[in-house]
């Protein structure tokens, strides 16, 4: 009988063991999957995974259930296995000459230490470590069971969890049931960063990305043309001083002034002169063929800048500073570059333009 019994309780902390195993994969696997991936798998799969967005998208009431679980098996495993180790240990202990008196004592404490380090190892660390590792199959493994058990103790389940929120609340947090699944561009940044890295991303992918997410924290003050660099013409100077200026500089756009870049009338494009004939450039004045060109605050971010600029037409922009002041031009090669890097076409210089 005594034989029987000792094999029933080992069996029973083995299954207990197991028990806790699948509830501490099935946490670290819901809390390590993405939504992303969630929705993705039920959509193209099968009833499990359907059962995985459920339970994905109840996070803290199966995270609770989760915890009710390894704490119930936690507690009946050490009731049944720390008894039978000991009774175990015994024989060994008066074996090696130990004292009566020490026996119950130290077979007790290593029966503690032995039932403890089993469960910790076999039912916490391994499913933990399997389920950061691999959290997609975890999942399909485990969080069924784990949703069963959390159907059938859901009154125990949100009556704790209920209680935790409670407090919560008077800490002046409110509860969340599902984790955040959006990032913030620093966020972002450190993954891509961290992928390119570890190689799952190649260079250059990752200065793409890395250069996009930084676009809308630059402003315009840092992706323009200072003005000290900036050629203009006059309103009274002619197509033919427009060419003439655009072999010399190798630049496309000028701003057409009134004195200087603080009264800009508009900018015009060197492709506008082919509309002239020949015969008459040097005669047409370059304010009728000035377009409107719209300002941007110099404060102004990488992707507002980007939306004005193509909302206008023109392809640039004049930055103008606190004061109302001309202080640069951006276009949107300027931009493009700032993502993309360098731009260069048949007609560029071998040294870089700034205009």
């Amino acid at each position: 009988m005594t034989t029987a019994l000792t094999i029933a309780s080992l069996a029973a902390f083995i299954l207990l063991t197991l028990g806790t195993a699948i509830f501490v994969a099935a946490e670290f696997s819901l809390t390590a999957l993405e939504r992303s991936t969630v929705e993705a798998n039920a959509r193209d799969g099968g009833r499990r995974d359907r059962i995985i967005r459920t339970a994905h998208r109840n996070l803290s009431f199966q995270l609770s259930g989760a915890q009710i679980g390894i704490s119930i098996t936690t507690l009946i495993t050490g009731y049944l296995a720390e008894p039978v180790v000991a009774r175990l240990l015994r024989g060994p202990l008066h074996a090696v000459g130990l004292p009566d008196r020490f026996t119950d004592g130290v077979a007790l404490t290593l029966a503690l230490l032995i039932a403890t380090s089993v469960s910790m190892v076999f039912g916490e660390l391994v499913p933990k470590n399997l389920a950061v590792a691999k959290p997609v199959p975890t999942a399909r493994a485990t969080v069924p069971l784990q949703w069963f058990f959390s159907l059938v103790f859901s009154p125990v389940i949100k009556l704790t969890n209920g209680c935790a929120n409670w407090v919560l609340r008077r800490l002046g947090v409110e509860p969340a049931e599902e984790l955040r699944s959006a990032r913030s561009a620093q966020e972002l940044l450190a993954l891509v960063r961290n992928s390119a890295e570890s190689g799952s991303l190649d260079p250059q992918t990752a200065e793409l990305i890395d250069r996009s997410l930084q676009f809308g924290g630059r402003t315009a003050e840092e992706l323009m043309t200072p003005r000290s660099m900036i050629e203009s013409l006059e309103v009274t100077d002619t197509v033919a001083d427009l060419i003439e200026t655009a072999i010399r500089t190798g630049f496309s756009r000028f701003p057409i002034v009134a004195g200087d870049l603080d009264e800009t009338v508009g900018i015009v494009h060197v492709k506008q002169v082919f509309a002239i004939p020949v015969e008459l450039r040097a005669g047409t004045r370059l304010a009728q063929l000035a377009r409107p060109v719209p300002t941007v605050p110099s404060t102004l971010d990488g992707d507002a800048v980007m939306t004005q600029i193509r909302a206008n037409g023109v392809q640039t922009a004049l930055v103008v500073d606190e004061y109302g002041g001309t202080a640069g031009m951006v276009t949107v090669e300027d931009l493009i570059e700032e993502i993309v890097g360098d731009v260069r076409d048949e007609h560029d210089d071998a040294t870089p333009d700034v205009v």
